[in-house]
This record gives C-alpha cells, sequence and structure tokens, in this order.
C-alpha cells in the first residue's frame, strides 16, 4: 500500500487537493472518479520521513481526441438521453457516473461512442458544454446553448428536463407531418407502378394486335402507344433515370448554398397548399424554440441567435437575425417582428404583450401551443382533401388508358359489321 497526493476537480470546477492510500496510482485515480473527482495530477509520497518524490510519470487525465467517424444520432435517442440524464443529475449522481450509466444503457451503437467521448472529456477537466460542443452533427446549438444556462446557474437537471420535453414536443410535430404525408405517398407510388406496369406490359400486347389491321390510331391511343416505346425502351429508360437523378443533385446542391436555400424556402413559404402549412411549421418551432431557452435563462440575444439556427427556414433566419440586431440596439423585440412581415399580428401581439408584462417565456409558449394545434388542423384537412383527389387522379389515369385501348377496338368492330 502507497501514500499518493492528488490534485482534482470537482462536479462545480473546483480545485481539490488530498491525499490517500491505494495500491497504485490507477486504482487511487479510479476512486476518485467514483466519488465525483476528475483528476489533474497525481504524484507518490517519499516515504515515512515525509515530503514528496515523483516516483511515477504524472497521470493527468484527459480526453484524447478519436478520429473514429461517429453515424447519426436518432431524435428519438437522444430524447431519452436527455430524460435519463436529467432524472439522475436530479437524483444526486456525479456527472461522471452518469455519463458511465447512459453509456452502458445507450442502445445505439452512435450514441454511446459519443457518451462515450464526452465521459473522456468531462473526467479531463473540460465542462459538460464544452465536451458536448465537440459533436455539433449530433447536439445542435440549441442543445448546447441550453446545457450552458443550466451549468452556469447551477439548474442542469431542470433544464435537461426541458431540453427532453422540447425534443418530445418537437419529436411529435414531426411524425405528425410524416404520418400525414406517409398516406398519399403510397398512393402516389402504387399509381405509378401500376400506369409503368400497364403502359409497360399491357399496352404492348394491344398495340401488337392494332398493327396488323393497319389502323389510324385515334389521337389518345397514338399518345398511349408512344409513352409506352419510349418506356419500353432500355436506352430511354436510363436517359430518364439519369435525368432524375441529376435534378435530385442539383437541387440538393443549389439547397446546400446560402442564396439556394433562400429562394427555395420563398417557394416553400409560398407554394399553394404546402405553404401555409410549412408556414405554420415555422412559427411553431420559433415559438417554442425560444420560450424553452428563455425559461431556461438564456439571454434574449443569445436565445435569437440559437432561434435563427434551429428554424431550418433560411427566409424566417434571415427575419430573427434583423430582429435580434434591433434588439441590441434598443429596440422591443415585438416591433422587428412586425416590420419582417412573416409573424402573424396575432404572434406580435401576444409577444408584446409578453415583455410589458415579464412573462415573455409562457407567451411563446401558448403561441406554440396554438400554431401546434393549427399544423394538427392543416394536416388533418390536408390528408382529407387529398385523398379523393388522389383517387379522381388514379382513376382518371387508368380509365385514360382503358379508354385509349378501347377505341381502336370499337374501330375494329365497326369495320368487321360493316
Amino acid at each position: 500500500m502507497a501514500s499518493f497526493s492528488y490534485i482534482a476537480r470537482d462536479q462545480l470546477g473546483k480545485i481539490q487537493e488530498g491525499t490517500a492510500d491505494a495500491e497504485n496510482d490507477q486504482i487511487l485515480v479510479r476512486r476518485l472518479r467514483e466519488r465525483g473527482l476528475w483528476v489533474q495530477k497525481i504524484e507518490r509520497m517519499k516515504g515515512p520521513e515525509g515530503g514528496k518524490a515523483v516516483v511515477k510519470s504524472t497521470a493527468v487525465t484527459k480526453a484524447t481526441p478519436r478520429k473514429k467517424k461517429i453515424g447519426k444520432v436518432k431524435a428519438r435517442d437522444l430524447t431519452m438521453f436527455c430524460r435519463q440524464f436529467s432524472t439522475m443529475i436530479n437524483a444526486g449522481v456525479s456527472l461522471v457516473r452518469c455519463l458511465a450509466v447512459l453509456e452502458q444503457q445507450a442502445g445505439s451503437p452512435s450514441l454511446k461512442a459519443v457518451i462515450r467521448e464526452i465521459q473522456y472529456s468531462v473526467e479531463g477537466g473540460e465542462t459538460l458544454t464544452r465536451s458536448l460542443s465537440r459533436f455539433p452533427r449530433i447536439f445542435s446549438n440549441l442543445f448546447i446553448g441550453l446545457v450552458r444556462a443550466g451549468e452556469v446557474g447551477g439548474v442542469l437537471d431542470e433544464t435537461l428536463d426541458r431540453l427532453a420535453t422540447f425534443l418530445e414536443e418537437d419529436l411529435k410535430l414531426k411524425r405528425k407531418v410524416k404520418s400525414a404525408m406517409t398516406y398519399p405517398v403510397i398512393v402516389m407510388v402504387i399509381a405509378v407502378l401500376i400506369v409503368v406496369g400497364l403502359v409497360t406490359f399491357i399496352v404492348p400486347k394491344f398495340i401488337e394486335l392494332f398493327k396488323d389491321f393497319n389502323l389510324t390510331m385515334p389521337a389518345p391511343t397514338q399518345l398511349l402507344i408512344n409513352v409506352s416505346n419510349f418506356l419500353t425502351n432500355p436506352i430511354n429508360d436510363v436517359i430518364l433515370v439519369g435525368v432524375i437523378i441529376v435534378m435530385v443533385i442539383a437541387i440538393n446542391r443549389i439547397k446546400a448554398t446560402k442564396t439556394g436555400k433562400l429562394y427555395y424556402d420563398k417557394i416553400m413559404l409560398k407554394a399553394p397548399v404546402f405553404g401555409s402549412l410549412n408556414h405554420k411549421i415555422a412559427l411553431a418551432r420559433f415559438a417554442r424554440t425560444m420560450s424553452t431557452l428563455l425559461e431556461s435563462g438564456v439571454p434574449i440575444l443569445q436565445a435569437l441567435e440559437t432561434v435563427a439556427g434551429a428554424i431550418d427556414n433560411e427566409v424566417l433566419t434571415n427575419a430573427v437575425l434583423d430582429t435580434r440586431a434591433a434588439v441590441r440596439e434598443g429596440e422591443r423585440l415585438g416591433e422587428p417582428l412586425e416590420r419582417a412581415k412573416l409573424f402573424p399580428p396575432m404572434v406580435v401581439q401576444m409577444i408584446s404583450i409578453g415583455e410589458e408584462t415579464g412573462s415573455l417565456d409562457a407567451m411563446l409558449a401558448k403561441v406554440a401551443d396554438f400554431y401546434e394545434a393549427e399544423v394538427d388542423a392543416a394536416l388533418e384537412s390536408l390528408t382529407s382533401a387529398l385523398e379523393p383527389v388522389l383517387i379522381v387522379f388514379l382513376g382518371g389515369v387508368v380509365g385514360f388508358i382503358v379508354v385509349a385501348m378501347f377505341l381502336p377496338l370499337v374501330q375494329i368492330i365497326n369495320g368487321l359489321s360493316s
């Protein structure tokens, strides 16, 4: 058994010095970690006559950068991580111990690797905020901003709980939009497959039949024959698939640029039917994010900057950044939002009232609730309207094919009867 002196940091970042007995320095480091201390320096004491002498190299626990690429983490796994993290912090479990338990419980390999890296960083004396900021693809500016506010204010458990609630609401909204769009997409895919199957396999058999009669094809039939000839040609199929792939890549490349994203978002906000829905989703996200940040104690200028990056709509992002600049110059929040003409009068009025009464976070939460309900109603109406439209569209396409095929048959029957 040997005696060691050590220098370590506690969970609040304060330096702790002391001495302890252990079999070796590695065992002592592990014991100190279990007590929530992150070792900065450890030295073996010389002997019974006192004094200190370094007989082993200094054992400093630092986060070593990992080059291994970490995959994407699902929003559902991240939400569960926040909820469990909040519960354990609230129960008084040390930060390092929380991360160790969360790593064991994580079902996602990517999240497990991320938590392990964060644990290494925290053990090395870094703050949780700085450790999270090493993974910008996993943890958004909103996530990091809220954690920073929780660390500074000493209310990390409450902040993580609010963050988990926010992520749950955001995930719920995305699921509603996705589920509402699933039925129309499935119907469209089935319709395309049916039409392609009819044009590729059924129509050519009729074309061979019509050739034997030397008929003058009606316009609908000739159009269908031209489409069938195009689709049954392998070269044309390759060209068509190539054009589609090039268009998708081009659109994604354009969206990756700031100017291209701005024009794309403008189109999405003004698109028929879907434009209003996209606008309501963006407003709900703005209000929910802003409310969560302000409730967690984030300063309004920092909150606006974080919200600008969380909206995922370049038009509204620019409006929020302009608002931030105006607020920094001394204006009230409602005035620049009104000038942007992207926020309805009801939203501006509620924000102005919230500023006057000192309950801006509560007012924004009510705005978020209202627009999330509006999104639910819009999705329900859209789904109800799309269903008959898609059925009529599918019936019209199939009906056109049937009529186009029967018109020459009518000619053949009239010719035989005469």
